[in-house]
């Protein structure tokens, strides 16, 4: 079954309006006729399992036959705060990570990053980043379309976060899964409401970025397991432990 997002002000009584791109992809890239079913969400993560009922060049009109009540969201809001890897690493990650059930991905400036942003093309690659998210969405049955933000300093990603009830910093230097245990079930059994996840790049932390973290409460360093993993492998699985213990 296909999932497509709309408006909330494309949502009536007992139907809804598709439009924009998703017009031509339905009715001529997916040959999709009247009578076949999909899922809709819209703005405020509400899901409906609808039909079909009209197609023309303008729009798509589906009935709801029913609402899902259940949705595909974790029951907390996860932010994936990124070190900027290199090459085209980061739509892995956006693609992976909403997989997994992330809200927001940030990605982040930090002094071991490879790759450097330019400034003048930083709006192109956030308008292709949420591209990809919302693809990962669709694919995903996701209730949401996550937000890519644009790039932070880590001192400003780091205020980000401690807007949050608690942030993860997976770190290759720490030891010992116990600990890693006792955080992620901690979360669990107080169905935290926000969670930060900070990834460090390929040449990983700087030794005062880490440092900052450890000032402050919120913020837990963590392992995950005794080899080490690449950029665009430590935030999935945090990620994944996060969803095993909260999904």
């Amino acid at each position: 079954m296909y999932q497509f997002f709309v408006g909330d002000d494309q949502v009536f009584e007992n139907k809804i309006q598709i439009v924009g791109s998703d017009v031509n992809h339905i009715g001529n890239v997916l040959r999709m006729k009247p009578g076949v079913k999909v899922r809709v969400s819209d703005e405020s993560g509400r899901a409906y399992f609808c039909t079909i009922e009209s197609i023309s060049e303008n729009d798509v009109w589906v009935m709801i036959d029913e609402i899902d009540e259940k949705g595909t969201e974790l029951p907390c809001r996860i932010v994936l705060f990124q070190g900027l890897p290199k090459g085209d690493k980061m739509e892995l990650i956006i693609q992976k990570a909403v997989e997994l059930g992330v809200n927001e991905i940030v990605p982040v400036a930090m002094k071991n990053c490879v790759m450097r942003l330019d400034e003048k093309k930083v709006d192109k690659k956030i308008e292709r980043w949420q591209n990809i998210a919302e693809s990962a969405a669709k694919q995903s049955k996701r209730t949401i379309i996550p937000k890519i933000s644009k790039p932070m300093k880590y001192k400003q990603a780091l205020e980000a976060a401690k807007e949050l009830d608690i942030t993860l910093v997976p770190y290759e230097n720490q030891r010992g899964m116990e600990q890693t245990r006792e955080i992620i079930d901690g979360i669990a059994e107080k169905m935290s409401q926000s969670i930060g996840i900070i990834v460090g790049p390929e040449g990983g932390f700087a030794a005062d970025e880490i440092a900052m973290v450890d000032e402050l409460d919120s913020m837990h360093r963590i392992s995950l397991g005794r080899r080490i993993l690449r950029t665009e492998t430590a935030g999935m699985a945090t990620l994944a432990m996060l969803v095993y213990r909260l999904d």
